[in-house]
C-alpha cells in the first residue's frame, strides 16, 4: 500500500479487502452485519469504501475475527531506557511543542537599553 494515497484510495482498499475476506469466509453483509452489531448498509458503506467511525470498524473486524491485524499496523510504544531515567521512571503523559529561543541581539551597546 502506497503510503501518499489519498484517505480516498485508503478507504476504497481496505474496504476492498474486507469484503473479499467477508466472501472467503461465506458471509453475506446481512450477516456479518449481524454478528458485528450494525446494519447491513454500514457494512455495505464500509466496502465501498466510505468513511465510518473507527469502533464501528473496530466491530466488523471482531466479526470477521481479524482484530489482531490492527493490533500489529499500530505498534505498540513504550518508553524509552533513557526517557525513563530523566522522568524518574515515570512515563510521559503528553507531548509539548519543541521551544525556540529568542536570537541574541548582537547590535546592542551601552546606552541602548531605552
Amino acid at each position: 500500500m502506497n503510503t501518499t494515497a489519498s484517505d480516498k484510495t485508503v478507504l476504497e482498499e481496505i474496504g476492498h479487502r474486507l469484503n473479499r475476506l467477508r466472501i472467503e469466509r461465506g458471509l453475506t453483509q446481512a450477516s456479518l452485519a449481524r454478528e458485528a452489531g450494525v446494519s447491513k448498509r454500514t457494512v455495505e458503506r464500509i466496502e465501498a469504501g466510505e468513511s465510518t467511525q473507527s469502533s464501528t470498524l473496530v466491530r466488523v473486524m471482531r466479526a470477521l475475527d481479524i482484530l489482531d491485524a490492527l493490533y500489529a499496523a499500530i505498534p505498540s510504544s513504550g518508553p524509552r531506557p533513557m526517557n525513563l531515567l530523566k522522568l524518574g521512571g515515570k512515563e510521559r503523559q503528553r507531548a509539548s511543542s519543541k521551544t525556540q529561543k529568542k536570537p541574541v541581539d548582537n547590535n546592542w551597546q551601552w546606552g541602548n537599553e531605552g
